[in-house]
């Protein structure tokens, strides 16, 4: 029974990471300009380590065996020390000119925009409840402890709770009571 759940939990992810992939093809500008492109980002802007601009915000964070990860973070920066993906999906991308990258790993995904040499992180999605936020939210946890844990300032939907933050936004979605997902998100994709 519990398998069953499973694979029809990750089988709605899915779809849901597919309409964001979509919809972030498409403009919010009536006029149909583009926005939100990589290349109009100028806040936050650094160095990384490797003297690569680093396009990272605050933001929520993931950690998993003590790499933090977060949106905009360099994926090329971070693989080293991931360790091998159980599997890596390339496609053009929507969110900037080039290909983007889906890197999938036990229990969790990241997804990337290209920005130049970058490879930028779109998404962070938690699909079981193997993972956890920092805050302790996994995919076991209910909306009452989501907003004990991050607060009253979320906007609530009839399938997710949203923050934003720095940018970027957490959303947690739901079907029904169960909580399906957890994503952190880029700026560039809204």
């Amino acid at each position: 029974m519990k398998l069953k759940k499973g694979k029809a939990l990750l089988v709605f992810a899915m779809g849901i990471i597919t309409a964001f992939c979509l919809t972030a093809c498409g403009s919010d500008d009536p006029q149909g300009n583009a926005s939100g492109s990589a290349g109009d980002r100028q806040e936050g802007q650094g160095n990384s380590s490797s003297g690569q601009e680093d396009k990272s915000k605050g933001g929520y964070r993931f950690e998993v065996n003590g790499v933090e990860l977060g949106v905009d973070m360099n994926m090329n920066d971070l693989l080293p020390r991931l360790g091998e993906a159980k599997s890596v999906f390339e496609a053009p991308s929507c969110a900037a000119e080039g290909i983007s990258y889906t890197y999938s790993y036990a229990g969790f995904e990241i997804q990337t925009y290209p920005d130049g040499a970058n490879n930028l992180i779109s998404y962070i999605i938690l699909k079981d409840d193997t993972v956890s936020t920092p805050e302790g939210i996994d995919l076991s946890k209910t909306r009452a402890d989501i907003v004990k844990a991050y607060g009253e300032g979320g906007v609530e939907g009839d399938n997710q709770i949203s923050y934003a933050k720095d940018g970027m936004k957490l959303n947690f979605i739901f079907k029904g009571e169960d909580m399906v997902s957890i994503e952190y998100v880029s700026g560039v994709m809204f």
